[in-house]
């Protein structure tokens, strides 16, 4: 089965229908993963990385959307569990940048938002707006990890499909999604790059951009 359920959960249901697909794992996570989900008008591509020693996990989440070129990119910094650190930068027409960080009791010890070059005060509803989206995107990571939800990025060039660590692939698609890059292909001068999710239930198309995904894909040194 395809993974469809990702695009019919949504936020609320998506914790609920990946743990149904999930099955008892009792070995430790792997520190450092790819993942992510179908999202409202767009895509999100999420890498977790976990340090057991120092009790923190760094998590960049890429939101991508399917028509226009506000692409949302988020850096998280938990500590225990807790959010230490979110550092949002949104490009566009009006490009947008957040910083927020929290002291060890959890308070803000400095927050900024510049948008169109113009710095702005957030709001307490906004801060808590922040806070609460980075710690279900904490849950949402971990159950995608659970439930085997793998990122992986290629580039697509003269029929070819070339991964991100240089193994040229076929992935497991369905022929609508096939069809699907080789007319954005056909349609493309440059670079194709080309996001899908792999799971036990299937594999499912992510998206496909005229863009070098692997030229910015996050490493384990750099969360």
């Amino acid at each position: 089965m395809p993974l469809l359920f990702l695009r019919r959960c949504g936020w609320l249901g998506l914790l609920t229908c990946v743990l149904t697909a999930c099955g008892s794992h009792t070995k430790a996570p792997p520190a450092f993963t790819a993942s992510g989900y179908v999202a409202d008008g767009g895509a999100v591509r999420l890498w977790r990385k976990d340090d057991r020693a120092q009790q923190t996990v760094n998590i960049v989440s890429v939101y991508s959307p399917y028509q226009g070129e506000n692409t949302v990119i988020t850096r998280y910094q938990f500590l225990r569990e807790d959010v230490r650190q979110i550092t949002r930068t949104q490009n566009g027409e009006h490009p947008l940048t957040v910083q927020i960080r929290f002291d060890e009791q959890g308070n803000p010890s400095y927050m900024q938002r510049q948008r169109d070059g113009i710095r702005e005060k957030l709001s307490d509803d906004e801060l808590a707006l922040y806070v609460f989206e980075a710690r279900r995107l904490l849950d949402v990571s971990k159950t995608l990890r659970a439930g085997q939800v793998k990122l992986v990025q290629a580039n697509w060039r003269n029929g070819v499909m070339v991964t991100c660590d240089g193994k040229q692939v076929k992935p497991d698609l369905d022929e609508r999604s096939i069809s699907w890059i080789a007319a954005r292909a056909h349609h493309s001068t440059g670079q194709l790059g080309v996001a899908w999710l792999e799971a036990p239930e299937g594999t499912q198309l992510l998206l496909v951009a005229n863009e070098d995904f692997c030229h910015w894909q996050p490493k384990k040194s750099e969360l």
